[in-house]
């Protein structure tokens, strides 16, 4: 086994010191950790794996390529213990050993938390196992003597077992930093059997000659936290879920006020500044943007942070169905825009100080050498030697001859690219460059729905695109070497075509790299990417909601398949086989899988305007969105799916179409929703009943706006409440710079229609929901920034109750509009 990357390993361990900060055992300077969490030797993953070791190599590879210097993994305990804690020598374990032995061999450290405390099965059915935690409920695991008993033994076992891939015992190995003794556990008892407990486990682990930190979670089970500080630990773990978890849809919106701020109410408790602090896990959920994990970073690093994984990196093999967490979805193949923001995000945990204070948003999307955009969906990293970004941008490196290594996507003053997978750009000396390319990346499918195995939600394609680089140190004309092949090819103006794979890009030929050749912690040849997947195609659209009779509708769709199109083609539901005259519009390629085309409005003969999209390939035809063979103009097909866009007059309402989201900003409190309807012909009004358990309850009902029309002229937004039985509601609107603009109305049931001036709308403090977690964080982002109301940036209708609530209180709710 290779084990050229970890030398440096034997110097250098973590200690504490007397205020709580991670310290190299050499250097004595402070540490700072950022990286994912990754399950595949046990659950979901394991059980979904054929090849689990060549699976872990080929996701390490990535890990190193994306920065990363942290992995933590919380242990199924159920998979490698039996009925009383013993340690069980099998499968799941030398996986767990083999996976502790790869990620040192690429410098990446090991937070291991001992326990779950928790069953095999999410998303399926738990497995029996045998292991002591099937016999205990999680909430009696921390005062059940045997229970007790049982953990005692097994972390034992876990400490002194040695690692036959790094002939080292868990104790003793240099890359594991420390050890969290069990996943957010559940304290019910009295806090005072709570530190007992934290204090028999404590024992334990320093009988085995343990010197690592020991971590417990304080952002559980809040009355407890004087327990946890009392306690013989070295450190604390948090966690941070800011848009909440398992929408079972992707969330829309900017959500950077969501991460403004990481308050933690206890940071006056006695022997908090003597604890360490590390983020167990961390994701914005149910969202595929490109922007948050920087930003969430800074934040992290302003409250001191030291230790912050991501929870979860998806196993490549697996990830194209995103079947392990529902909510989370990040890997580099297959999310590469989300990967290369955590690229970004593990420069900034390494560049900002900790504790290093920064302004209130809006004014904190621009940090350092760092850019985080909601509005162009980026991160960036800008600095002499470093240039990262997440999508397209116009943004000028600041020094591009004193570049050393580039990351990103799309086009950018460096590097024009059409493909839509990520690369990587290293120096490795002067006019020598390494180039990696990944494969496209095509999302077919809502990532955030119910999964299952077989349906896929991102598809890889491998396909040959032109690329030019501007380089100083290359010029115009350089050697293009595939390391694979090792067939030259010649740059022209810095421009050549190139597939995935990795490549010497040179201005003059050299021998002296290969390979076969060490560098950082890869060598030159390594290359993993998954195999294309589309064995037929598949088109991605989503239509207009509505559109003006006089408006020119664009249509936009996503087309992926084995092949590139011969053509495309988009016809209405006026299309007759027995026609003469059958219209049609040819969709264009705009740019990687993207086809564009425009329906005038002379072409539009009705209020409703139906059509298909149809795929040409090789003498076949293929209609969408029934997704059958076959085109409208066939004597022997039927089209029986149509898209669908209302047409309206220029001078009508614009209906916000869509149910409303609803949610409550206590514990407890909540609300049941039903379909209210006492006249079948009266449009949908839905019947909501406030249950109020909390005495600072408070509800909220929210829509994302599908801004299809023009909004000039926009006076009033328009609610109809046919009964209630609240007197008073805040109305408004987010906009796409994530403020809140609301106004306030009394409600009475002789008055059923709502008209409020868009301009009586007034900023408001924006309530952060869904619920974030951990349950103390903050409710509300309160802007220190003023930004005017503009009606052209309106992203979320926003309802919301004001003070006090009666419980059983009800509300009507039926169309919402704008006129």
């Amino acid at each position: 086994m290779c084990l050229y990357f970890t030398a440096t390993f034997a110097q250098q361990i973590i200690y504490v010191d007397k205020a709580g900060v991670m310290r190299w055992s050499d250097s004595k300077k402070e540490a700072s950790f950022y990286g994912v969490n990754y399950t595949l030797p046990f659950a979901h993953a394991y059980r979904s794996i054929k090849d689990h070791k060549a699976a872990i190599d080929k996701d390490v590879y990535h890990f190193s390529r994306l920065g990363l210097n942290a992995y933590r993994i919380h242990i199924w305990d159920v998979e490698i213990t039996d009925s009383i804690g013993r340690l069980q020598q099998n499968e799941h374990l030398d996986l767990l050993d083999y996976l502790v032995s790869r990620v040192q061999q690429r410098g990446i450290r090991v937070l291991i938390t001992c326990m779950t405390n928790f069953g095999n099965g999410y998303p399926e059915k738990n497995e029996p196992t045998g292991g002591f935690s099937y016999l205990y409920d999680k909430c009696d695991v921390h005062k059940n003597p045997k229970a007790i008993a049982a953990q005692q033994t097994y972390i034992r076992q876990l400490l002194t077992h040695v690692n036959p891939y790094t002939g080292k015992a868990y104790k003793e190995d240099p890359a594991i930093v420390g050890f969290e003794i069990n996943n957010e556990p559940c304290h019910v008892e009295d806090p005072a059997l709570t530190k007992k407990y934290i204090g028999e486990m404590v024992a334990v682990i320093k009988a085995t000659g343990n010197k690592k930190p020991i971590f417990y979670n304080v952002s559980h089970n809040r009355e407890h936290v004087g327990a946890y500080y009392a306690s013989d630990i070295q450190g604390t773990t948090y966690q941070w879920y800011p848009t909440g978890l398992v929408a079972g849809h992707t969330r829309k919106g900017n959500f950077l006020p969501y991460v403004d701020q990481y308050n933690i109410p206890f940071s006056n408790e006695k022997g908090f500044d003597t604890k360490a602090k590390a983020i167990y896990e961390f994701d914005p959920a149910d969202i595929t943007y490109s922007y948050m994990y920087p930003a969430m970073t800074r934040t992290f690093r302003s409250q001191g942070f030291q230790w912050i994984t991501q929870f979860a990196y998806d196993p490549i093999d697996i990830a194209a169905y995103n079947t392990e967490y529902q909510t989370h979805y990040l890997n580099l193949a297959y999310t590469p825009r989300k990967a290369l923001s955590m690229k970004i995000a593990a420069a900034v945990a390494k560049d900002v100080k900790r504790g290093e204070q920064f302004p209130s948003f809006p004014a904190d999307t621009v940090f350092g050498n760092f850019l985080v955009s909601y509005q162009q969906d980026l991160s960036l990293l800008n600095s002499p030697q470093q240039y990262f970004y997440s999508n397209n941008t116009t943004i000028q490196p600041v020094a591009p001859a004193q570049l050393t290594t580039i990351a990103g996507y799309g086009n950018s003053p460096v590097i024009k690219y059409e493909g839509t997978g990520a690369y990587f750009l290293d120096k490795l000396e002067n006019g020598v460059w390494r180039l990696e390319v990944m494969p496209d990346a095509i999302q077919v499918s809502d990532p955030f729905a119910r999964p299952a195995p077989k349906k896929e939600v991102v598809s890889i394609a491998w396909n040959k695109w032109p690329m030019q680089l501007q380089l100083p140190d290359l010029g115009a004309h350089f050697i293009i070497r595939n390391l694979h092949s090792e067939r030259d090819t010649i740059a022209e103006n810095g421009a050549f075509n190139v597939s995935p794979g990795v490549y010497l890009l040179m201005k003059e030929d050299t021998r002296r790299w290969s390979a076969a050749t060490e560098w950082e912690h890869i060598k030159l040849g390594e290359f993993v990417a998954p195999p294309a997947q589309q064995k037929q195609f598949t088109v991605v659209h989503t239509p207009l909601t509505t559109a003006a009779s006089d408006q020119n509708i664009l249509v936009e769709a996503d087309i992926v398949g084995p092949t590139f199109p011969d053509s495309v083609i988009l016809q209405t539901d006026h299309v007759s086989f027995w026609s003469d005259h059958n219209p049609y519009i040819h969709l264009q390629r705009a740019h990687g899988y993207t086809y564009q085309g425009t329906i005038p409005a002379s072409m539009i003969k009705s209020k409703d305007l139906k059509y298909t999209i149809t795929v040409f390939n090789n003498g076949n035809s293929y209609t969408f969105p029934q997704n059958e063979k076959g085109a409208p103009l066939d004597w022997d097909f039927t089209v029986t799916k149509y898209w669908e866009t209302g047409i309206t007059s220029p001078t009508a309402p614009v209906i916000l179409h869509g149910e409303l989201e609803y949610y409550s900003l206590s514990d407890k409190s909540f609300i049941q929703a039903e379909l209210h309807r006492e006249r079948p012909w009266e449009a949908i009004v839905h019947r909501y009943t406030l249950h109020v358990k909390d005495n600072d309850a408070r509800f909220f009902w929210r829509k994302h706006i599908n801004r299809d029309r023009q909004l000039q002229e926009t006076k009033f937004l328009c609610v109809y409440i046919p009964a209630t039985t609240l007197t008073e509601l805040n109305i408004g609107f987010i906009t796409t710079d994530g403020y809140t603009y609301s106004h306030h109305i009394s409600l009475n049931n002789n008055e059923h229609l709502y008209k409020i001036p868009v301009t009586a709308l007034v900023q408001d403090s924006t309530a952060l929901l869904p619920r974030p977690y951990p349950v103390f964080m903050n409710r509300y982002f309160v802007p220190k920034t003023n930004i005017d109301f503009n009606i052209h940036k309106i992203e979320t209708l926003n309802i919301s109750t004001s003070d006090r609530v009666p419980d059983n209180a009800s509300i009507d709710i039926g169309a919402i509009w704008l006129e």
